[in-house]
This record gives structure tokens, C-alpha cells and sequence, in this order.
């Protein structure tokens, strides 16, 4: 096997078998259990403590050694899974709602798994930006400033003017320079932001994208306002679901137009170190968006269960219903919901269903309980 290894070293194997032979805190190779995969990067053993790896094994124990600190890091993607910027509110003198936002771009380097640093682009500093979520028919205010070394924007995935589509010309502003977008919140739906400046896929996989989501307004759809209501943050019905973002991105890290790492906000395997808490009682609801640049699709799989989609979320039916895996191409978003009232408690799995994804990070947990701790 060890011959074996040697003669299949790809650009993966580089990254992650590399950086353990030379830090020590990356990988290492299971050898009691002889397991290797296709690409050839060596295997780990699971962390002690972490509850995910020592019930469930964590995907055959294909997960990285140690911890990203989140403090250091300047972001944590447990806190970012419901880490909500609703804006500053305050009132047009039509009366309707004005929600302010300020974004800065900046140059950062964070942390994407333990011991592989990645010289990012940001927006406030963090991988995704922040999540904005505003209600349908709002006016919304992003003042964004350009902290960073090279031009950059933001286009919002939704409506607006073209004078406000963040391209070169409408918004795509210099290092040191500052632009306003000013739109009304349509259609509802679980969108996105992320730089549009050239070259695209440099910008984006640098790390300038983000959530953004459009809550239905109740009052504009009456048949199906309960519904509406349930997603309308802050509502009686919606404190009733467990509502989660999900940014599904990877990181180039040696810049060959390939990527080395995948993840869920941003840092590889956490939430298969640190698994989400899920009521079982209360049902799940995922924003799930898909940036990841270099691969035309992407995906997720829930174990042991099955979910209805909602495709750009712009709609209060399901597109899809009773399915336990969606494909996205980059920059295709929906609303994923579902429940676990009739399941055991324990650990459920969910990753991409591309296996190479998930043994390069992209995999997690949740962990189904009785009631919150």
C-alpha cells in the first residue's frame, strides 16, 4: 500500500498528506484500519472528545486532526449556522420599513482547516459574509466600502435597477472608495450576494459571497399565510422551526484552478467535530447556497431521512418533496425542510454526495436530541 501511495500523489495528497508530514496537525493515517482512498491523501484518526467521530466512526474516520479556533479566526461556523443581520431598521416617510446594512471588503487570511491558512477576500472580515435577511418589500440600504486591494462589489441575486447590479459601472467601486445599493426586497426566496468585479471566479473563490435571504411577507399571500408566516423571522411561527444557513463553498488552495478543500462555512469537517443540536420535537429548516467555484455541481445528502425542497425558495409549496439529496450548480440556493418526531435521538449524518467532497470536508452532523441542553 505504501508503494501504492507514493505513485498516485496528486494535488490533493500534496495538500493534505504534505501538510501533516510537515506540521504534524493535519492528518494521519489509521493504520490499524489499512484505509486509504482513491486520491491517495492519508486518512485521520478522529480527535478524542469529539462525540460524532467516537459514535459513528465520521464517514470511515476520513476527517481532519485538530480544531480551527473561532476566536482567532474571526468567525466561528457553528455561530454563523443562525448568526442573522437583520440591519438597522427605521421607516421610509411612506411608512415602509428601511433596513440598513454596511459591508467592508477586506483582505484576510482565516483558517479553512486545521493548519491550512487561505489568504481570503472578505466581506466584514469573515468566510461567508454575513447572512442578511429582510422581509419582502422592504427598502434596503447596503453601504459598502472597499477595505481591500483590488476592485470590488457586491450583486445581489433578487430585483433592482441595473444601476445597482454591482458590475463595472454600477457599483464595482476601487481600493479605498465607497458605493450605497439601494433596492426593494424581491422576489421572496433564500438568494445570495457575492463580488462581481473580473476575474469572477477569482473574486468568488477568494471568499466574497454571502447569504441573503427575503422572508414572504404574510399579509401578501392570504391562502397560504400561515406558511408565510412560519419563515417571517421573529413570528410565533417560525420560533417554532430550528432555521439553519448553509453556505456550501471550497477553497483553491494552491491557486491551479482545482480545489483541495470543501466545506460548510468555510471550515472543513466542523460540524462533523462540533454536531448541530436538533430538537427533536421541532422541524429543520436549511438556506442552503452553493458557491463552490471550479466544480459544476454540488450537493447534499441527509442520512436517514428525507426532506422537501424549495428550488431559489421563492415558492411556499415544495418543488421537490420527499427526496434525501439535491444538486445545486454554483449560485443556486433553496429551502430544505424536514423533521426527525419519529426518529431515535442520536447522530445523523449529511454530506455531499460526492464522496471526494465529503473525505475533503465536507461533511457534518446532526445531533438529535429530546430537548435543548
Amino acid at each position: 500500500m505504501r508503494r501504492w501511495l507514493q505513485e498516485t500523489l496528486d494535488r490533493r495528497h500534496l495538500l493534505w498528506g504534505g501538510l501533516a508530514t510537515a506540521s504534524g496537525s493535519l492528518l494521519s493515517v489509521v493504520a490499524a484500519s489499512g484505509q486509504s482512498s482513491h486520491t491517495g491523501h492519508t486518512l485521520s484518526t478522529p480527535p478524542r472528545g469529539a462525540k460524532a467521530t467516537d459514535d459513528h466512526g465520521a464517514h470511515g474516520n476520513m476527517i481532519t486532526v485538530g480544531d480551527v479556533d473561532g476566536v482567532l479566526n474571526g468567525f466561528d461556523p457553528t455561530s454563523l449556522l443562525t448568526d442573522w443581520d437583520t440591519g438597522t431598521v427605521s421607516s421610509l416617510p411612506d411608512g415602509r420599513t428601511l433596513r440598513t446594512f454596511e459591508i467592508t471588503g477586506e483582505d484576510k487570511e482565516i483558517e479553512i482547516a486545521p493548519g491550512i491558512f487561505f489568504p481570503a477576500w472578505t466581506y466584514n472580515g469573515r468566510v461567508p459574509g454575513p447572512s442578511l435577511r429582510v422581509t419582502e418589500g422592504d427598502r434596503v440600504r447596503i453601504v459598502f466600502r472597499n477595505n481591500g486591494s483590488h476592485r470590488h462589489s457586491i450583486h445581489f441575486h433578487g430585483i433592482h435597477s441595473a444601476r445597482m447590479d454591482g458590475i463595472l459601472g454600477a457599483g464595482e467601486i476601487g481600493a479605498g472608495e465607497e458605493f450605497t445599493y439601494e433596492f426593494n426586497a424581491f422576489p421572496f426566496g433564500c438568494h445570495l450576494y457575492h463580488c462581481h468585479a473580473l476575474p469572477l471566479k477569482r473574486h468568488i473563490h477568494k471568499g466574497m459571497y454571502g447569504a441573503f435571504v427575503i422572508d414572504p411577507d404574510p399579509a401578501r399571500h392570504p391562502k397560504l399565510a400561515e406558511v408565510a408566516r412560519s419563515r417571517l423571522l421573529g413570528t410565533r411561527e417560525n420560533r417554532e422551526w430550528q432555521e439553519f444557513v448553509m453556505v456550501m463553498n471550497a477553497f483553491d488552495t494552491n491557486f491551479d484552478g482545482e480545489n483541495e478543500v470543501y466545506a460548510v462555512n468555510t471550515v472543513a469537517h466542523h460540524y462533523a467535530k462540533h454536531p448541530i443540536t436538533v430538537i427533536r420535537s421541532k422541524p429543520v429548516r436549511i438556506y442552503l447556497v452553493n458557491v463552490v467555484e471550479f466544480d459544476p455541481i454540488n450537493s447534499l445528502h441527509l442520512h436517514g431521512n428525507f426532506f422537501d425542497y424549495y428550488d431559489h425558495g421563492t415558492t411556499l409549496t415544495p418543488t421537490l418533496r420527499t427526496i434525501d439529496t439535491v444538486m445545486q450548480c454554483q449560485a443556486q440556493r433553496g429551502i430544505l425542510e424536514f423533521t426527525y418526531r419519529e426518529h431515535e435521538t442520536g447522530l445523523y449524518m449529511f454530506h455531499a454526495h460526492q464522496s471526494e467532497f465529503t473525505e475533503l470536508g465536507w461533511m457534518g452532523m446532526f445531533d438529535v436530541v429530546e430537548a435543548a441542553a
